[in-house]
């Protein structure tokens, strides 16, 4: 069986329009815009810096540009994750497409892909589970290669059902944070290739595992269930992981609940970094997003800031810096519906 490695990558967000202005600025941060909805309420939210009013040519501008940046190959599997797929271009155009995969055939039309064409919708672990599965043809040799795009695009209905629900901050994403009241949304392009080709970045292993008692949470037992399974998978013990990114999104039980199960695997806790306070929660795309971004800066040695207050309760803060040496890296993301998935990377040359 083959293993799978991260071959390339590609990020446009609030940060800049490419990974690397993006991990220039990571430290730094940029201030997120403020949306206002019909009913006259006003979000921040985190905007790629792109303002072409055409929802299309926009879309498919930062697509094309990404699955460059990537160095995608149409002849491989291409994975589209999404939460809001093209409701964006409903919203602006009024045209509705026949079924969910009518966006996943037009974003590979507009990359000319000739190989297999998935939508993996899976609310915001859409990325890390399209991961998985191109891990898993990649292995298995049904593709040499595989790009899975996260996309998360302009439209106002996320924001508008996020702020229904209540779950979004009126103020800023304080993940971990004293204070932290709720969700700062955001929007990513983002693209990771998959391949068998020995690169830095090995997948070593992942997990989903779907506990619905909780729709719209995370339920703490489904956490550590995750964590594990992710590291049975990948051949590791907790001992092993130099570095959680967490799902961390700023809510004040999600967060809460998210660290008394890291708690109950990791002791000592590693490390832990959040990029919610540098990009926004960009839902189905985060998965591939922060990971793009998370590898980026451990290559390079930048680091987002972690400069608010954070929670002595929860006992688990982020780090201001980069560890010395971080081999294998557990990333997670929590969804609706019940979602909580992991990916666990290991540098090779660490």
């Amino acid at each position: 069986m083959n293993e799978a490695y991260l071959a390339g990558r590609a990020l446009a967000s609030a940060l800049g329009p490419d990974l690397a202005n993006a991990v220039q600025a990571v430290a730094a941060g940029v201030a997120p815009r403020t949306v206002t909805l019909a009913d006259g309420s006003s979000w921040p939210w985190y905007a790629i810096a792109d303002d072409e009013a055409d929802w299309a040519s926009r879309s498919r501008r930062l697509v094309q540009q990404s699955a460059r940046e990537a160095g995608a190959d149409p002849t491989g599997a291409l994975f589209i994750a999404s939460s809001s797929l093209d409701i964006g271009l409903i919203e602006s155009t009024g045209q509705l497409p026949h079924d969910h995969h009518a966006f996943a055939e037009t974003v590979a039309g507009w990359l000319g892909w000739q190989g297999p064409v998935y939508t993996v919708s899976t609310a915001c672990t859409s990325g890390l589970n399209a991961l998985m599965s191109a891990r898993t043809l990649v292995r298995h040799g049904v593709v040499p290669h595989a790009l899975v795009l996260g996309l998360e695009l302009r439209n106002t209905l996320t924001l508008g059902g996020f702020a229904g629900m209540q779950l979004l901050s009126p103020t800023g994403a304080l993940p971990y944070g004293v204070g932290r009241n709720g969700l700062v949304l955001g929007e990513a392009v983002a693209a990771l290739q998959v391949s068998a080709q020995p690169s830095r970045w090995r997948i070593a292993g992942g997990a989903n595992v779907v506990d619905g008692r909780d729709p719209a949470g995370s339920i703490e037992s489904a956490e550590i269930d995750m964590c594990h399974q992710a590291l049975a998978d990948s051949g590791l013990s907790a001992a092993d992981i130099d570095l959680v990114k967490p799902q961390a999104a700023g809510g004040a039980a999600s967060d809460a609940t998210e660290a008394r199960a890291l708690h109950q695997v990791f002791d000592p806790l590693p490390p832990l970094v959040s990029f919610k306070a540098a990009i926004g929660h960009t839902l189905g795309a985060s998965g591939v997003a922060e990971l793009a971004l998370l590898t980026a800066c451990l290559e390079s040695n930048h680091w987002p800031r972690a400069d608010h207050a954070q929670d002595p309760a929860l006992q688990a803060p982020l780090a201001n810096v980069p560890p010395s040496r971080a081999r294998h890296v557990l990333a997670s993301i929590l969804g609706f519906g019940g979602g909580h998935t992991a990916v666990v990377l290991e540098d090779t040359q660490a």
